[in-house]
């Protein structure tokens, strides 16, 4: 009985972290697309605006700030006014 409550919970807790983990990744529109040597390149996608990015960039770092290609916004609600007549 223990084991089986502990094989439930370790998977649960993988799960909900997996998800959590690529939520927060591609969660914001901007990337800093850093060189890491090699060709290597290290995409850190946490930015919310190109301003935010730059400083990440622009500190000794050899990159650039790209658009997030997965980022997909919120949808945003549309009221409709009613007419009066």
């Amino acid at each position: 009985m223990t084991r089986t409550v502990f094989v439930v919970a370790a998977l649960a807790s993988l799960a909900f972290g997996l998800q959590s983990a690529t939520a927060d990744y591609y969660g914001a529109p901007w990337c800093a697309v850093v060189a890491m040597g090699d060709g290597d390149m290290q995409w850190s996608c946490e930015y919310r605006s190109v301003e935010e990015c730059r400083p990440n960039v622009i500190a000794g770092n050899r990159g650039w700030c790209n658009p997030n290609p997965y980022f997909v916004a919120a949808p945003t609600e549309h009221r409709h006014s009613a007419k009066r007549r």
